[in-house]
């Protein structure tokens, strides 16, 4: 990856975006909609050390109540506004926000090869805590891309059904990260 500036790099919805996509499943699944959350209060920290041999860190921490539904594709009709709040307060419970606002991303590990590398670390969510590796890569332009898979099962999350379980909520959700930061 190309080398980023030493120092600490501050993170958050200033200079980049947070983004979750979640997919329907089932019976209804043409009843529901492929979802695209945005955090709207995020932020964290990006630590490159001065020294080449030593590992750089990264912290993330993402307040779950600002989760702010931006896209909503498929469907029988368009999300309205009410319905974009209305799966707003749905998430709530399953996510436990009354009792675990903040999901928090600790790195463990970088590994880098060219422009790419390989992320691990801990993911804090729900009340648990498990490993979870994210695949980044610098663009041309510099613009740092990161992505992974949460399986809520793993983190005690029960995926949403609807319409007696016939529309469901695939387990599998896609984290998507873009910032820019310093070269």
């Amino acid at each position: 990856m190309t080398a980023l500036a030493s120092g600490d790099h501050d993170i958050g919805p200033h200079n980049g975006t947070l983004r979750l996509r979640t997919y329907r499943q089932g019976l209804a699944a043409r009843a529901g909609h492929d979802l695209v959350l945005e955090a709207a209060e995020w932020r964290g920290q990006v630590h490159v050390p001065l020294d080449p041999a030593a590992v750089p860190a990264i912290d993330v921490q993402v307040d779950l109540r600002r989760l702010d539904v931006v896209e909503g594709t498929g469907g029988v009709k368009p999300l309205s506004a009410g319905d974009k709040a209305e799966i707003q307060k749905a998430m709530r419970k399953p996510l436990r926000t009354d009792d675990q606002p903040v999901a928090t991303f600790v790195s463990t590990g970088i590994g880098v090869d060219g422009d790419a590398a390989k992320v691990t670390g801990e993911l804090s969510l729900a009340g648990a805590s498990h490993p979870v590796e994210l695949d980044v890569r610098r663009e041309p332009d510099g613009r740092i891309l990161a992505h992974t898979q949460v399986v809520q099962s793993l983190w005690g999350i029960k995926p949403y059904t609807g319409f007696f379980g016939a529309l469901k909520l695939r387990d599998a959700v896609d984290v998507e990260i873009e910032v820019r930061l310093p070269s």
